[in-house]
């Protein structure tokens, strides 16, 4: 909740989870597609002090602008709320009630750093240094993003204020809560081992960070702040904590569950418990997450021991998709220095599938990705313009000349169809065992294959010498290829929902049915339906506007 996020964000979470949403949505099953801003903690204290506004109304007012961006993104989320919301307040105070009773919240007196300039102590996030394990120049109080140990504003070399800038720090007594992981280490290791099936990123973080030291170590979760869920043991007070609340990464991983309730008081659902209730039917819900990997200590160790520690019946993550980062143009997005794109400058500039198809299949999935003007140019003028775009247009203009905007009658398929019928049975399902298995760069390689087959056919059978001596064969190519254009439509709609959307208008068809039968999926349309000539589809990126986006979003100082 520190301002708009950039294209590394975006591909780091939320747009992931969408796509693997609409696939989901695509083949018949149920979907809770849930998100929310983290609006608590330090960055959002700071932002709001930048942006000299009192941090709840920067908050409403972030929450807002990240609603419009998803929109903007055709972020498919059922239901987007918002950590301080009170659904979150009283479930997080109810954890700590819970886990105090079982003994695993322990009240601890110790130093932290306070700042005499600034007149107050100074939580984590407020501290920046140089990180004592890689030597990142502005690692944090609580974990260095370069290297992701997890660290204490003490392990800082040459620690200043964030607020200040002030290096006169000293460390003072004052009283603060610890969850004690390190009680349930064993549950949390077992239940790791157990998903042999996650990402190695995901499993070696959590490994790393169960073994590296001294192992798996109790975490702080009260803060001397005053903007966040005030520490409450459930309904009662909590003596000796009334002026603090609770660390960000306590509360918002509840909110995950909360945020289903906010669904149902929306009116959006009707039974919030049984996708989170063993209880109540949980134990048949599929629970994924998609995160960067600087997010996974705290989803595969502090949330689950939350869950775990809590002795309810609550239903913990099948599955932790984790990314590695996106770096921009030879160097890392910055948002001080304007560096790179952010996710409404890239709306200004592009339609969102533009966006959506670079950034998936090119996902950084096994190791850290770059983002390169020329690279996005050449994918997008390729893939979407050349490949796809091409074919709808060949397609529908061909159709119009020779048997008008309608789908021609056809014959019985030849050689050529039977063949298409193989290998693009053989793509769709690839792409599919891709979506199920979470690989999204494979599975963006198997839809652009399927995209190729098209034009591959379009090629071999030539329907426009076809039609000189023998039109009927060629009336059949062209129904066979309007309906691929459909099927093409379904299949990509989890990638570029938007163009999807467009071509079900063009073709005047609301069947979005897979594709299980690919042979019947090309006869959906039948003879004489009626289908209209697009506009272009998708547009090429000219050199001129590659060079001058390059220039605009290079940042100060290149």
């Amino acid at each position: 909740m520190n301002g708009v996020k950039h294209l590394g964000n975006l591909v780091g979470s939320q747009l992931p989870a969408d796509l693997f949403a609409r696939y989901q949505r695509a083949r018949g099953h149920e979907v809770l597609f849930l998100c929310a801003t983290d609006e608590h903690g330090t960055p959002a204290e700071l932002a709001a002090a930048k942006a000299g506004m009192p941090v709840a109304d920067y908050c409403a007012e972030m929450h807002e602008t990240q609603a419009r961006l998803a929109r903007g993104f055709h972020l498919s989320f059922d239901h987007f709320g918002r950590s301080s919301n009170p659904q979150n307040h009283k479930l997080t105070q109810h954890f700590a009630g819970v886990l105090a009773e079982r003994g695993l919240i322990r009240e601890v007196s110790e130093k932290q750093m306070y700042s005499a300039v600034d007149g107050r102590y100074l939580p984590d996030r407020y501290i920046e240094g140089t990180c004592p394990e890689c030597g990142f120049q502005d690692a944090r109080g609580d974990q260095c993003d370069n290297c992701t140990k997890q660290l204490d504003p003490v392990d800082l070399i040459s620690p200043r204020s964030v607020i200040s800038g002030s290096t006169d720090l000293e460390m003072r007594e004052t009283k603060h809560l610890y969850l004690c992981q390190s009680q349930i280490k064993d549950e949390i290791e077992s239940w790791i081992d157990s998903k042999v099936d996650w990402p190695v990123l995901t499993t070696s973080i959590a490994k790393k960070w169960l073994h590296d030291g001294d192992g798996l170590q109790d975490r702080g979760i009260s803060r001397d702040l005053d903007w966040g869920i005030p520490i409450r043991r459930g309904d009662e007070d909590w003596p000796g904590m009334e002026d603090k609340v609770f660390y960000v990464w306590f509360d918002a991983p509840i909110e995950y569950i909360a945020c289903a309730q906010e669904w149902v008081d929306a009116g959006k659902g009707d039974d919030w418990a049984r996708w989170w209730r063993t209880d109540r039917g949980a134990d048949d819900v599929t629970y994924t997450q998609f995160m960067g990997k600087d997010n996974v200590p705290f989803h595969t160790l502090t949330f689950p021991s939350t869950i775990q520690g809590s002795g309810e019946p609550w239903k913990l993550v099948d599955y932790i998709k984790s990314f590695n980062y996106l770096n921009y143009d030879g160097g890392q997005f910055s948002t001080s220095r304007g560096r790179g794109v952010f996710m409404d400058q890239a709306l200004e500039i592009l339609p969102a599938d533009y966006w959506r198809w670079w950034l998936l299949s090119h996902a950084p999935e096994n190791s850290d990705a770059e983002f390169t003007w020329e690279n996005f140019q050449v994918s997008v003028n390729k893939d979407l313009a050349d490949v796809l775009g091409n074919f709808v247009s060949r397609v529908t203009k061909f159709c119009r000349s020779k048997f008008g905007e309608v789908v021609p009658k056809r014959s019985d398929m030849g050689e050529q169809e039977v063949k298409l019928i193989s290998d693009l049975t053989q793509r769709i399902r690839e792409y599919e065992t891709r979506m199920e298995e979470y690989e999204i760069r494979k599975a963006a390689g198997a839809l652009r294959a399927a995209w190729m087959l098209g034009n591959e056919y379009l090629q071999a059978a030539a329907p426009w010498s076809t039609f000189k001596i023998d039109p009927e064969k060629a009336a059949t190519q062209i129904s066979v290829a309007l309906n691929l254009i459909r099927l093409y439509a379904v299949i990509s709609s989890p990638f570029i929902p938007e163009a999807s959307g467009r071509l079900f208008k063009v073709l005047k068809t609301e069947d979005d049915s897979w594709p299980d039968d690919v042979a019947a999926a090309l006869y959906a349309l039948p003879q004489d339906h009626v289908f209209e000539v697009p506009d272009v589809i998708f547009r090429k990126i000219t050199d001129d506007e590659r060079m001058e986006w390059q220039v605009r979003f290079m940042g100060q100082n290149g």
